[in-house]
């Protein structure tokens, strides 16, 4: 019997999030096999964090998302509240 990947399970808790001119997308997904959601959150650069650990719901991963974006503000999440916009003179 040939190998078959399995399929990817994306939570509806998935979502697109716009804070102070940025954007970003939410994914929240499993591996239709396995128990536990990642937590992946991509810039509209295609830069992309992951956390390191897996939750036990997609409910408690999306729980984890919101806790950060409340401490760090979405700059802070994608690694951007270090970057001062250029002012030509």
């Amino acid at each position: 019997m040939p190998h078959r990947d399995p399929n990817v399970v994306r939570s509806g808790l998935s979502q697109t999030i716009v804070s102070h001119g940025l954007k970003a997308d939410v994914g929240i997904y499993r591996l239709e096999d396995e128990p536990d959601w990642s937590l992946e959150v991509v810039d509209q650069d295609g830069t992309s964090t992951v956390w390191d650990d897996l939750f036990p719901t997609d409910q408690k991963a999306f729980e984890a998302f919101q806790e950060a974006l409340q401490e760090e503000g979405l700059a802070g999440l994608l690694g951007r509240s270090n970057i001062l916009p250029f002012r030509a003179k």
